[in-house]
């Protein structure tokens, strides 16, 4: 059965954006680029919500016609052309190529798509991982944590009555000081979901 991997930057006081919604703090260099274009690149679809999908839409389809885009710039600009893109929204009336819109994140359908064959999937937007995350829907979580304390903005998972135990599978560091926090669910027992 394919997983399901929210891949999220946070700064490391734990926001993903800004009180703006802004990720210019991003410390985002060709190596931890070439690295997300890596995995990506073996993902069978993206799943996100409006807001992850429209910025992503609004830059990357023609990313790689622009004379100040990086090689992994480019490169990613034609994995996310080529990659289909589940759409979670109630309101978006049309997407672009290569792209569907899913009402609601019902989990029978979710179970059904992670039942097909193919590679893991990725899942984008704090909201829609939310969801995810109260379905127990998630795999793996792979963190990104920025050498950067922003001081406010959104947290990366919101406030739960719930406990969610996890078990490191793998850390690294890259050159500019991002550190890769990989973990999955731990199954069972003490601080499993609930």
């Amino acid at each position: 059965m394919r997983k399901i991997i929210l891949s999220m930057s946070v700064s490391l006081d734990g926001f993903f954006e800004g009180p703006d919604r802004e990720i210019d703090w991003h410390v985002v260099d060709d190596e931890l680029h070439g690295h997300f274009n890596e995995w990506l690149k073996g993902m069978s679809a993206f799943l996100e919500g409006r807001v992850t999908y429209e910025l992503m839409e609004e830059f990357w389809p023609a990313a790689d016609t622009d004379p100040a885009s990086t090689a992994p710039m480019v490169e990613f600009a034609g994995i996310w052309r080529d990659m289909p893109k589940i759409v979670y929204s109630r309101t978006l009336e049309q997407v672009g190529p290569n792209a569907t819109i899913v009402r609601d994140v019902v989990v029978e359908d979710v179970l059904a798509l992670k039942a097909q064959p193919g590679g893991d999937m990725v899942v984008g937007g704090a909201d829609l991982a939310a969801t995810f995350m109260r379905h127990g829907l998630i795999d793996e979580y792979r963190v990104y944590v920025h050498p950067v304390v922003i001081g406010r903005g959104r947290a990366l998972f919101p406030e739960s009555d719930g406990r969610l135990g996890l078990r490191l599978t793998e850390s690294r560091t890259f050159g500019n000081g991002v550190v890769l926090l990989r973990y999955e669910p731990a199954t069972g027992g003490e601080g499993s979901a609930s």
